[in-house]
């Protein structure tokens, strides 16, 4: 599903040079669950951002699912990405002027993946599964971290995406909460989605299939 060969990403800062990651070379089975593990500032961000296309390496490969997507343009990036990829970010980055549906119901407005008519349909049993139905037509200032995360996570799955990238998905929220939002992503995987998860909670072995550390930009262990 994800094949990185020598991938490098270097900053220029008013610093200087900052190497966010050193030749990183990775490869990642389709509906594995890799959890990604570091210190703030290791480059795990960094390194999700590639799988994305949200950045690009500096030099090196990146390959999702056969795609080349160091190669693409930007509109072909973005395009792509709207279909295969679903990112869920630490702090939610829900548009607060829109209700719970509303923000599940974009990624399918942007891409047009589902016929108009279907769209709310799809937005709801979403949320249904994430277990804040009830919270459909709520705007996000009303819900909890905890539930603007399951909204987050129901978004990121709007397209059906075959991989799903999740930013310190757990940072924000409480215990109780991360355990449950853990769980709804081993149960993504266990239906056949890839999951890659960058965390510097070290408690997720009980979750993932395999566990990668990041240090100063580069692996130190699988």
């Amino acid at each position: 599903m994800i094949h990185l060969k020598a991938v490098s990403k270097t900053y220029e800062t008013p610093a200087g040079k900052f190497a966010a990651l050193k030749n990183i070379d990775l490869q990642i089975r389709p509906g594995e669950f890799v959890g990604v593990v570091g210190k703030s500032g290791s480059g795990k961000s960094t390194l999700l951002n590639m799988v994305a296309g949200i950045d690009r390496p500096s030099s090196g490969a990146v390959a999702v699912a056969g795609t080349e997507i160091h190669a693409l343009s930007e509109n072909k990036l973005a395009v792509w990405r709207g279909r295969n990829v679903g990112f869920v970010f630490q702090f939610f980055q829900l548009l607060p002027t829109l209700t719970a549906a509303e923000n599940v119901m974009l990624p399918m407005d942007f891409c047009k993946t589902f016929p108009l008519r279907e769209r709310r349909k799809r937005a709801l049993a979403l949320l249904e599964r994430v277990e804040v139905g009830a919270q459909a037509d709520k705007l996000p200032a009303t819900l909890s971290g905890g539930e603007q995360q399951r909204v987050a996570i129901a978004r990121a799955l709007a397209n059906e995406p075959p991989l799903v990238l999740a930013d310190e998905p757990t940072g924000n929220l409480d215990s109780v909460t991360a355990t449950s939002i853990l769980d709804l992503f081993r149960g993504m995987a266990n239906q056949g989605t890839t999951v890659v998860i960058a965390t510097h909670e070290a408690d997720i072995a009980r979750v993932i299939d395999r566990r990668i550390e990041i240090s100063d930009g580069s692996l130190r262990q699988q």
